[in-house]
């Protein structure tokens, strides 16, 4: 049987009762757009993260777009970021028409590198956007310190980390508005897209069920400003309702796995995952790194044991992203990463006897090396 970096099928065969009631809760209560489960959802939502409001949108992607038009994003203006993350944090800036602006990333936990994010501040410059990438936090206090001293704001890219804790405070909670996915693969996954922004700001809040809902505010056929059709669906917020109650315990599996990798794997001449100081990692997924990356996946191949990379190429150095003129080479550190990072399997419901054959499988492969 073929071993996959994520595999719902364990997770869904212990919780159908669960979802299906879900389901049934929503096709039963005679509001299946925008209804209760949706508003339920997002209270509690909000109430997990100690903020509140929160806008349940239909993916991820529009949960940032959204949330940059709600924080008055647009032509002109500059959103500093990294190119180590998944293509949606970079294509929600283009879809605004504002312009990306890259640092480079810590070498050691692929995060975006703090300490060079004033170099890039200009005065077009709007959002720091630091992406919670893999399942653990930026070093915050720092990025919105530089930001309130050059009125800035900051908008958490938190579509990898859910659960995740930076100083004690959960990931979503530290910046003016934060951005989440629940595809499927997520610590906290749909059964289908879904997403979600949260924040403090009643202005920003009305701002975004106004462009999530046509535009539309007071009355349905009146335009007040031009929006999108982004609604959360009522099934999955019910999905997710039901989940959302066990987010704790699924990140507590993760890092049971993580635990297992780190013990098993010490010996090896991998790069297991760096802890930054005061954060609590969740896992989405679990990312080592080896000069000889493409070889030890090639080989795996032969053990049935089929691995991912997140990510291989860089935002940056790809061809639809040309026209922002970043040449090659000018974020070191991301590109070198980029060429040695993958995946091992992670996710809640992985057995610990197949992991134990990936660990088995995976020594052997280095041995040969």
């Amino acid at each position: 049987m073929a071993t996959l970096v994520w595999d719902y099928s364990r997770e869904y065969e212990s919780e159908r009762k669960d979802i299906l009631d879900a389901v049934e809760t929503v096709f039963s209560s005679g509001r299946l757009v925008l209804g209760p489960s949706v508003s339920s959802f997002e209270a509690e939502f909000a109430a997990y993260h100690g903020v509140a409001h929160c806008v349940g949108v239909d993916n991820g992607t529009n949960a940032l777009r959204l949330a940059l038009q709600a924080l008055g994003v647009g032509r002109g203006d500059e959103v500093v970021t990294v190119s180590n993350t998944a293509a949606p944090t970079v294509l929600a800036i283009d879809a605004v028409g504002a312009t990306p602006v890259f640092v480079d990333v810590d070498p050691a936990t692929y995060l975006m590198d703090v300490g060079q994010v004033a170099s890039v501040i200009t005065p077009r410059t709007k959002v720091l956007l630091p992406v919670h990438l893999y399942g653990q936090c930026v070093d915050m206090d720092p990025l919105v310190e530089l930001a309130r001293r050059h009125g800035l704001l900051v908008l958490e890219d938190c579509a990898q980390a859910h659960g995740a804790r930076h100083g004690g405070r959960v990931a979503g909670s530290m910046g003016h508005a934060a951005a989440f996915s629940f595809y499927p693969t997520k610590v906290l996954g749909a059964y289908g897209d879904g997403g979600a922004t949260i924040t403090n700001d009643p202005e920003v809040d009305a701002n975004l069920r106004r462009h999530r809902y046509y535009g539309m505010e007071k009355t349905y056929y009146v335009v007040e400003t031009p929006g999108h059709n982004c609604r959360l669906d009522e099934v999955q917020a019910e999905i997710l309702r039901r989940k959302l109650t066990r987010l704790d315990d699924y990140v507590a599996a993760r890092q049971a796995v993580a635990a297992r990798y780190a013990e098993a794997l010490a010996d090896t001449d991998l790069v297991l995952p760096a802890i930054a100081p005061g954060n609590t990692h969740s896992y989405y997924v679990h990312v080592v790194r080896h000069p000889r990356r493409d070889d030890i996946l090639e080989r795996l191949k032969a053990h049935d044991i089929h691995l991912n990379i997140s990510y291989p190429w860089p935002v940056h150095t790809m061809s639809g992203f040309a026209h922002l003129g970043c040449a090659e080479g000018s974020l070191p550190v991301t590109e070198r990463v980029a060429g040695e990072i993958f995946s091992l399997p992670m996710y809640p419901s992985l057995p610990q006897d197949e992991q134990e054959r990936v660990v088995d499988a995976l020594k052997q492969v280095l041995s040969t090396l």
